[in-house]
């Protein structure tokens, strides 16, 4: 039963529900489902004790951490990327972000030009640009975060070679209006999009980017190794070279004939005990930082066109400028995390890798 349906008797116990379930969910990536469940329980308790769940359960912190370390399994973990989601679910939420803007900018379009939009082809290529570069790119970022670095990195190939493919067909293409569509058929067209990638079932996505190895095949399964941590856990190639150096050391000295399935198990959790340590932190700031300073550099590019363009809106103008501000700092922000030692965090798991894998503050997996 979700927190907001439930009948609680004191407010101060609605604030506590609240708090759990943010808890849960943005400190410990909860799966779907888990925070109802919980919050379900907690409420039947404070009802049959008459007491406040405060009182019972102690702080909502706290508690989030107890349930995270009591139900929320190392497989689960393993197979969520840094934001706690899995391949489907961020593409899924991807979809979402583009169909809202496009949403927003019909709307934007509505208000400023009237009912109808006249179509010609320089935005029929735009457009057509815009849609492809924005997949491929999702595309890039999912596959990079499942592990498949090689593929990601075709994604992106594709994503730059769309957009000056795209670019220099428009330059070229011939102006004027061809037909004219209702503002509200092009918004409605986008809330189609919305609710495809709503309803789309993640796990089928999910399925799409799991590429786990065969039980007898070694390079394979390395091969899987080293893409989920350079890609999901954000380490270096160095680092990740250096785990994998001395896994096959290990393997080979292994005792019994099994393969690198049998000796290390599951490679999705075997990463994740790899990558977790002091330092997994700093490697995702590191990791968005690099982001950030695309973004930037992008927005400054934007600012500047604007600033030369004499028929630039002023609104436009106004909002680049917040962006760019916006950005700077969260760039300033992410380096300082990537930077310091001590950087908070989601809570670090302190389970280790077997004996033959190193630890997270090993001389391999520093940053």
């Amino acid at each position: 039963m979700p927190e907001s349906t439930l009948p609680w008797k004191r407010e101060e116990d609605e604030d506590w529900a609240a708090s759990l379930e943010v808890r849960l969910v943005l400190d410990h990536d909860a799966p779907a489902g888990l925070a109802d469940q919980v919050l379900a329980e907690v409420h039947e308790l404070v009802r049959e004790e008459e007491r406040p769940a405060r009182e019972l359960f102690g702080d909502p912190g706290a508690y989030a951490q107890v349930v995270a370390d009591e139900r929320i399994t190392e497989e689960h973990r393993a197979r969520v990327d840094a934001h706690g989601m899995t391949p489907g679910e961020r593409l899924s939420a991807s979809f979402v972000s583009f169909g809202v803007a496009g949403f927003l900018f019909c709307a934007w379009e509505w208000l400023r030009g009237g009912l109808w939009v006249g179509i010609g082809w320089p935005s029929v290529t735009l457009t057509t640009t815009i849609v492809l570069a924005v997949v491929l790119s999702s595309l890039a970022v999912v596959a990079r975060a499942s592990g498949m670095i090689r593929g990601a990195l075709w994604f992106m190939v594709a994503t730059i070679a769309t957009v000056c493919a795209g670019v220099g067909v428009t330059a070229v293409v011939p102006g004027g209006q061809l037909f004219s569509v209702p503002a509200p058929a092009l918004a409605l067209a986008c809330s189609a999009v919305i609710a495809a990638a709503v309803r789309f079932p993640d796990a089928t996505i999910d399925r799409w980017f799991a590429k786990n190895p065969t039980d007898h095949d070694d390079e394979a399964w390395f091969a899987r190794l080293d893409g989920l941590l350079r890609g999901r856990h954000a380490m270096s190639a160095a680092q990740a070279d250096g785990h994998i150096r001395e896994a096959r050391q290990h393997l080979a000295s292994a005792p019994d004939d099994g393969g690198a399935p049998d000796v290390f198990g599951d490679v999705e959790v075997y990463a994740l005990r790899l990558a977790e340590g002091p330092s997994r932190n700093r490697r995702f700031a590191r990791r968005q930082f690099y982001g950030s300073c695309v973004l930037t550099l992008s927005l400054t590019i934007m600012l500047i066109d604007d600033l030369t363009d004499p028929g630039s809106s002023p609104f436009w103008l106004a909002a680049n400028i917040c962006a760019l501000g916006a950005m700077l700092w969260s760039l300033v922000t992410e380096w300082r995390r990537s930077t310091d030692p001590g950087t908070p965090g989601a809570p670090i798991s302190e389970s280790s890798a077997p004996s033959a894998s190193p630890s997270p503050d090993s001389p391999s997996s520093s940053t």
